[in-house]
């Protein structure tokens, strides 16, 4: 169903170098099923993406036949299109691909050049719809996709946790105008207003200004300049601040009102700085005033004029501000080059219904998101290449949020943020870099009959290892930075490289055999614990059942069969359903629903407790629609979420350091819950208040909600 791509020379480079580099073949193994193509083309250089997509044929991932849908992404610039189109005809093109859906003012100056070119037939899609489209696909699909650019804050980019409800909104899209789109519903948008002063009056005033005709130079001088030598200030005219009005005396009362005075040379730094400053206060200003006319708070901007540039994200953020006092902030996306591409393609895919999956960012193969600044990492640019992609792959079932969620717009999954605490940050890639060569090993021996699995372990390494120092000077490359998402990079990478469970060999495939009396569960410290509300649930255990219980398992082996088991048995023999949560695909050593439903077989033959809850349908095994070690509760497999709330589930249990430290330790749930683990990290013990192999026993319940019969109706 799904794949895609395309190529960008990166204009931003240090050199300005004219030639493209095209990405290697292996980026896109088995495009050669690839039938379904879309491009958006802009009018300006800089505004071209290609996307190809791939074929009903699946993109196979790995060496036990597990197959994915796959996007890719890839950024070229127009001066480039008869090369691009090149790559796209040599390697791409099949005797099965007959059509290219294109969008943007381009799909008509290149029209021609395509078809003669590819050989296949150019089908436009209106340029605003694409683009809207594309961008509720981001929304939806992509966590921590929207930012608020916070210059002098210690972390300058601020994501948004994913809110389920995204419309309605206001995007502002800045091309070489403006267009202001309020967004309603999926296919409900209207163009409430634009201007013509744009990007493309940046880049042609300043290249009269400036001599400058290149985009990215001209942001480049920009970011050096000091405008203040050329605009004209309040306290340029009034020596002070304007107290009655409300004016500071640094406030811009006329951009190059100095010019017309002065009788100097500018520097064009200074001159770029003020354009900059004009044209994003105008824009500013303008979203401003439409948001307050139809109520909207959400304000998102995109187009090529943004880019991810610090001083065009700084200037539009200041001005909106200052415009309305706070009320409302100015959003960027991380993907926001991409949205018409991305559209185009939903437009060409529109018989296959992508919107009925969820999809997910591939981390392997997406480069991130960059600071541009010349001031900001410089050798960034050497590292990412002349090219700049973004992949996503298909997942096999919608993911939606836990319903049991106190507020789903304010859940924040993991517990420390690594892209803020510098200090964790370095912790915790210095222990994922350590922590690599044992990996590796681990890979191999997981596939001891595949001769050339040494070969693709090494190239694993090589690409993990680029990625932890790419996150070291890009903490924001993929959103927040948090120790969940360094292991899903790690196994997004060992996918990549057909690894997909290196600790398959691992798994204690032996059952230890229970019998009744086996209800306890060993704990490795003594109490009082560091977080101790056992005494609690334990008066709550003498009051009426929990009419349902969802269970959020973790590893393999022993943790199952001693801990979890007994636990089952123990809240069926009160008379609670219990649903047990399992992921969906490997990870680490976590048991998935495949292996939990053998082994919940072999313990129903010897066990009549969990045989009769199997039997009677009290017992389910459901999968949690993830393929991590840890848990996001946003993204559950839709299914669950339908199960959690038909059997009216009252209790939460969420086990293992991953699920309950690393993530949704501070999770406010509407029910009761239990987040059990044994902290086996002296680190992040020591964070906490502990020591290593400290147990936490967290026993909550929803304040305002009296537990039953319990003593305390407080959140330990």
């Amino acid at each position: 169903m799904a794949e895609c791509s395309g190529i960008d020379s990166n204009p931003s480079s240090h050199t300005m170098d004219k030639s493209i580099t095209l990405p290697p073949d292996e980026i896109f193994r088995n495009l050669e099923n690839a039938k379904r193509f879309a491009i958006d083309i802009g009018t300006w250089e800089l505004k071209t993406f290609g996307i190809i997509a791939a074929s009903d044929k699946l993109y196979e991932i790995s060496v036990q036949e597990e197959v994915t849908a796959r996007l890719h992404f890839i950024k070229f610039e127009n001066a480039y299109i008869e090369t691009c189109l090149d790559f796209i005809k040599d390697h791409l093109v099949n005797t099965e691909t007959k059509v290219i859906k294109a969008t943007g003012g381009g799909a008509h100056k290149f029209k021609e050049l395509i078809e003669r070119k590819l050989g296949l037939k150019v089908d436009k899609e209106d340029e605003m719809t694409c683009l809207i489209k594309g961008c509720n696909f981001v929304l939806k699909n992509i966590p921590h996709e929207a930012f608020v650019y916070a210059k002098h804050a210690d972390s300058e980019f601020r994501f948004q946790t994913t809110n389920p409800d995204i419309f309605p909104y206001l995007l502002v899209n800045i091309g070489s105008g403006v267009s202001i789109v309020k967004v309603e519903a999926e296919d409900k948008f209207e163009r409430i207003g634009g201007s013509s002063i744009g990007g493309g009056t940046f880049w042609g005033l300043g290249a009269l200004l400036t001599k400058t005709k290149r985009f990215d130079e001209l942001l480049q001088l920009a970011s050096k300049g000091q405008h203040t030598n050329v605009d004209m200030l309040v306290k340029d005219i009034y020596g002070g601040s304007y107290g009655c009005l409300g004016l500071t005396g640094d406030l811009i009362a006329s951009s190059f009102g100095k010019s017309a005075t002065a009788d100097k040379e500018f520097s064009k730094e200074d001159m770029a700085k003020s354009l900059l400053h004009m044209i994003s206060n105008d824009i500013g200003q303008l979203a401003c005033l439409y948001a307050k006319l139809h109520n909207l708070s959400r304000v998102y901007f995109g187009g090529f004029f943004i880019r991810g540039h610090p001083v065009t994200m700084h200037t539009i953020t200041y001005s909106i501000n200052f415009f309305t006092k706070g009320e409302v902030q100015a959003l960027f996306l991380r993907h926001e080059g991409y949205l018409g591409a991305i559209g185009a393609f939903l437009k060409g895919a529109e018989e296959d219904n992508p919107n009925q999956y969820s999809w997910g960012e591939n981390y392997a193969g997406s480069s991130g998101l960059m600071s541009v600044s010349p001031d900001m990492n410089p050798m960034q640019r050497a590292r990412s290449g002349t090219f700049d992609m973004l992949e996503m792959d298909r997942l096999e079932r919608q993911l939606v949020n836990l319903p049991l969620l106190q507020d789903p717009s304010s859940y924040i999954p993991d517990t420390v943020d690594l892209t803020e605490d510098a200090l964790a940050r370095e912790y915790w890639l210095y222990c994922f870099e350590e922590a690599l060569d044992g990996v590796v090993k681990r890979a191999v021996a997981s596939q001891p009959d595949m001769l050339e699995a040494a070969l693709r372990a090494e190239k694993f390494r090589q690409k993990y290892r680029h990625k932890l120092q790419t996150l070291r000077h890009q903490p924001f490359a993929y959103g927040s930075l948090t120790v969940r998402s360094l292991l899903d990079t790690r196994e997004h990478c060992l996918n990549e490289f057909n690894f997909p469970d290196p600790y398959s060999k691992l798994v204690c495939k032996c059952l230890i055999p229970l019998c009744a009396q086996t209800d306890c569960v060993v704990f490795l410290s003594e109490r009082p614990w560091l977080v101790d509300s056992y005494n609690q649930w334990l008066e709550r255990m003498k009051g009426p059942p929990h009419k349902c219980a969802l269970f959020f398992v973790d590893n393999s082996g022993v943790d199952i069969i001693l801990g979890v088991m007994p636990f089952v048995r123990e809240l069926l023999s009160r008379g609670t359903e219990v649903v047990l949560a399992s992921n969906s695909g490997p990870a680490l050593n976590d048991v998935t629903n495949g292996e939990l439903q053998i082994l919940t077989e072999r313990i129903a033959a010897m066990d009549p407790v969990i045989q009769a809850g199997l039997r009677d349908d009290r017992l389910m095994l459901v999968q949690s629609g993830s393929s991590s070690p840890c848990l996001d509760l946003s993204r559950l497999d839709k299914v669950l979420a339908m199960v959690v709330r038909e059997r009216q589930t009252d209790l939460v249990i969420i086990e293992g350091m991953g699920r309950a430290i690393h993530t949704n330790y501070y999770a406010m749930l509407s029910c009761e819950s239990l987040k059990m683990a044994v902290i086996k990290n002296s680190w992040l013990a020591d964070r906490l208040g502990g020591k290593l192999f400290s147990v936490v026993f967290k026993y909550e319940v929803p304040a305002g909600k009296p537990s039953q019969d319990c003593e305390t109706s407080t959140p330990s």
